[in-house]
């Protein structure tokens, strides 16, 4: 158990799944996260969220320039690209400016790419709202499939822990109880799944820095 004095300093950057959307105060997937983490004994801060719904990769990193997080972290996650899906962009603009939010999050984390973590971006081509936009799923769950795949193929080139939540979205994603009123949105539910999917994942990754 973590017998550090100051607490740990989480640092999560993402958009709307990072902020949680629609959801209750403590109920988006890093707020969840830390507490679980405290439960076993980490000492874990809340996250500084720099997130906001509907940013891009690219929006997410003008952000992250005035926001100006500054001293280091203890941990840092990074989820960021669904909305450039949603809009159009490609996949190749992507990569490069994910590559870019990934070296930004491990240098948040103090240069050590075993204190980040990345989160694959969800299928919300199961959801409702999805069916009514007249918007092609098969499509929207390629190409989510084709970004998924370049992030996780940098996080294993840079050596950092890749948690794939994709399978869960699409397992559970569309149902009522795992959206908020929107029915695009997860719920604190679907979040709880994946905050299962990640605590292991990042309680390895603590217990390596001690």
């Amino acid at each position: 158990m973590s017998s550090a004095a100051a607490p740990l300093r989480y640092l999560a950057l993402g958009d709307s799944y990072t902020v949680g959307e629609g959801v209750e105060p403590g109920g988006s997937w890093p707020m969840q996260l830390a507490r679980a983490l405290r439960a076993e004994g980490f000492a874990v801060a809340d996250p500084q969220v720099i997130a906001t719904t509907g940013w891009t990769t690219d929006e997410l990193d003008a952000a992250i320039d005035a926001a100006a997080p500054g001293a280091e972290f203890d941990l840092a996650s990074l989820l960021v690209g669904v909305n450039n899906q949603y809009r159009g962009r490609g996949v190749d603009e992507y990569r490069e400016q994910f590559a870019a939010l990934l070296g930004r999050a491990i240098g948040f984390a103090g240069g050590d790419p075993g204190r980040a973590f990345v989160l694959s971006i969800p299928d919300w081509g199961v959801t409702p709202f999805a069916a009514e936009s007249g918007r092609d799923v098969a499509a929207i769950a390629r190409e989510l499939d084709a970004f998924n795949a370049a992030a996780a193929r940098l996080c294993r080139q840079r050596g950092v822990a890749f948690v794939d939540v994709t399978p869960a979205s699409r397992a559970r994603g569309g149902e009522a109880g795992m959206l908020v009123e929107d029915r695009l949105h997860p719920s604190a539910a679907m979040y709880a799944q994946w905050t299962a999917l990640a605590l292991p994942v990042v309680r390895g990754l603590l217990r390596n820095r001690r």
